[in-house]
């Protein structure tokens, strides 16, 4: 009995002893990490969660996977998952040790040392702050994270055990993002991409740094330094504007490295170089991402800038511009260069754009509108009235053309593309036909179409030259007429359509009257042919009849000419024959010798064809004719001219050819002789 008396209580020892050893002995999974808690030690310091020196509380070292021994009840273990952070998300770190964070100070500074948070010694060795830390786990980090020096946020739950109860769960008391302030979908990787077609780029807030300059509304790098050295250096308009859009997102890795971005001199609140296309862990809890469109220009479009951030204002288009400033890339205001062709990583914060068309621009006064664009969609047809009251209804399209040169003026003058149609050009050109029409008779304006589109069209060109706006035509495209003088000038036009068609039913007509004439003329054809060869044949036969009497009458007359020339040779001759006998026998005795000549000679008749006698011969008249030449005397010769006068009287007429005259010339000399 004594023996069982003493076998009882180191059973019991035994059995105590194999409890704690039970209880002493943790088994640590693969995945998991085991919290050790002391519960006899001395008490931490004020503020401290965790023990570093064996103070009872929890311990700064962590059990790793396997069979560990931590003595019980002085030790309890508790088992705790590694923190993992999945695929397309990010991990928040929220350290509950360290020293406090200084005052205003959002987020803890963070140095290379601290890793990934998974060693709390070298944490608190190195200076860690508690709260928010500043760089973010990235996606697919599995790390043994002390659960009570830290708690890691991922979308779906918190890791570690929070040593505040101001943390409140939801309905299982379980703690998520929502504890913290936070959405799932901010703890997931920030994604920029081209959505819908459409190019994006990210706007940055920074929630914590310095405060902005005074003026300033976004913060730069280096504020506006570099564009200040550019410009002293005498360096191009275009490498200018490329050194204000690009960004130097390098110094702080596209601010996924907060710590460098404070480090290089990052302010609070709006950022001027935005986020291009990407996937970036951004910390929610210091970056805030804006997304919108990047800026692109198309072809036949510039960007008119207007720039609220940069360098003071320096004016730029002189003393005659009063329409505000125009300035150099780099300084606040309208830019004097716009944006060509192309995309940019505008921060629509930072720099206004006004879109201006270059290519040339068809606005319609009409019901419909332009499908290019919608510049005049707010245009409607022009209504006037004309000098009798009529009232007319206008469709009107003007082109106009913007030079790529002068848009920075132009949206100076008149702040949008819009603002020049809605306010300058649709009082102007309404107005202008209004007043035009006033002055006009409805009909006039109708028939003199044409002008007053020319007059609106130098008019319009004139208006738009002051605002450096080219005009390129002006169309009256439709006119909508009164009723009643549609009425009218449809009476007009049927009595000048009737007048019209009795013109062509005259005409018709006479081209009946000419066909019938020619219809005539064709049955009459081959006797008029026949007709026509006859009289050229006459005509030719008349010809040679023509011909052949010219050169006989040329020869006769030539043959007459030459006769002629010899009887009055033989005249001359005979006359002074005549004279020498005149002066050898007298004038009485030579006439005797003629005429006896002349007889023998056979050139006078001495018998006529028809003889009448009163009873003597011819040969007795001829001898009473001698003997009285030759008892005549000097007067001789006139009763032998009687004589041989009335016997040629006797005698008929010969007949006389067509060469009588040149005959008659030669036989002169013998009458006369």
């Amino acid at each position: 009995m004594q023996a069982l008396a003493y076998l009882i209580p180191i059973a019991v020892i035994g059995v105590i002893a194999l409890l704690i050893l039970l209880q002493s002995l943790k088994s640590i999974g693969p995945t998991e990490i085991g919290l050790v808690t002391k519960r006899l030690g001395k008490k931490l310091s004020e503020g401290n969660v965790i023990a570093m020196s064996g103070e009872a509380g929890f311990q700064h070292g962590l059990l790793m996977p396997g069979l560990r021994f931590k003595l019980w009840p002085i030790y309890s273990i508790a088992k705790y998952p590694w923190v993992q952070v999945p695929a397309g998300e990010i991990g928040l770190v929220i350290a509950q040790v360290g020293a406090p964070l200084p005052v205003g100070a959002k987020s803890a500074v963070y140095k290379p040392e601290f890793g990934d948070f998974s060693d709390v010694r070298t944490f608190l060795d190195a200076g860690g702050q508690k709260g928010v830390q500043r760089p973010v786990l990235p996606p697919g980090t599995l790390a043994p994270i002390h659960p009570v020096a830290f708690l890691v946020i991922i979308s779906d739950e918190v890791y570690g055990q929070p040593v505040s109860t101001e943390l409140v769960g939801n309905s299982q008391g379980v703690l998520g993002p929502e504890s913290f302030g936070l959405t799932p979908d901010s703890l997931r990787v920030t994604s920029i991409s081209s959505s819908e077609g459409r190019d994006q780029i990210g706007i940055i807030y920074a929630l914590e740094g310095d405060p902005l300059p005074k003026g300033a509304i976004a913060g730069r790098l280096g504020d506006y330094a570099d564009i200040e050295e550019l410009e002293g250096q005498n360096t191009s308009i275009p490498e200018i504007v490329a050194a204000l859009l690009g960004n130097k997102n390098e110094l702080h890795n596209n601010y996924q490295d907060f710590q460098r971005f404070l480090d290089n001199g990052g302010r609070i609140g709006l950022q001027h170089d935005p986020l291009l296309p990407g996937a970036y862990l951004l910390n929610p809890f210091l970056i805030r991402v804006e997304l919108t469109d990047m800026l692109v220009i198309q072809q036949g479009e510039v960007a008119v800038i207007k720039s609220y951030v940069g360098l003071p204002t320096a004016d730029t288009s002189g003393t005659d511009f009063k329409f505000g400033s125009i300035v150099e890339p780099g300084h606040q205001g309208i830019w004097s260069e716009p944006l060509r062709t192309g995309k940019y990583p505008l921060n629509p914060h930072c720099y206004g754009a006004v879109v201006v068309p270059t290519s040339i621009l068809t606005l319609n006064w009409a019901d419909a509108s332009s499908q290019a664009h919608n510049l005049d969609a707010s245009l409607s047809p022009i209504d006037g009235k004309s000098r009798e009251g009529f009232i007319f209804n206008i469709d009107l399209q003007v082109q106009i053309h913007v030079p790529d040169t002068k848009a920075p003026k132009v949206i100076s003058m008149v702040g949008t593309m819009q603002n020049l149609v809605n306010e300058v050009l649709q009082s102007a050109v309404g107005n202008y036909f209004r007043n035009t029409l006033q002055g006009l008779a409805a009909v006039t304006f109708i028939e003199t179409r044409d002008a007053v589109q020319r007059e609106a069209e130098e008019y319009i060109k004139g208006y738009l030259s002051g605002y450096d706006v080219e005009t390129r035509g002006v169309y009256i495209q439709d006119v909508d007429l009164p009723e009643k003088l549609v009425e009218v000038l449809q009476a007009r036009e049927i009595a000048n359509q009737q007048k019209a068609t009795y013109e062509q039913e005259r005409a018709a007509q006479d081209v009946r009257v000419e066909m019938e004439k020619s219809k005539g003329v064709a049955d009459k054809q081959s006797e008029l042919a026949a007709s026509e060869v006859a009289i050229t044949i006459a005509s030719n036969q008349a010809s040679a009849k023509k011909a052949e009497a010219d050169g006989v009458a040329t020869f006769t007359k030539e043959t007459g000419q030459a006769e002629a020339n010899v009887i009055e040779a033989k005249g001359v001759a005979r006359a002074t024959g005549y004279k020498a006998q005149v002066a050898a026998l007298g004038q009485g005795a030579t006439a005797i010798v003629a005429v006896a000549t002349e007889i023998s000679a056979g050139q006078v008749k001495i018998v006529p064809d028809v003889l009448v006698t009163g009873g003597g011969s011819a040969l007795d008249a001829l001898a009473a004719t001698l003997v009285g030449r030759l008892s005549g005397g000097g007067d001789d010769e006139k009763p032998a001219k009687v004589a041989v006068a009335g016997h040629r009287k006797a005698a008929p007429p010969e007949p006389v050819a067509e060469d009588g005259p040149a005959a008659a010339e030669g036989s002169a000399p013998a009458a006369e002789s």
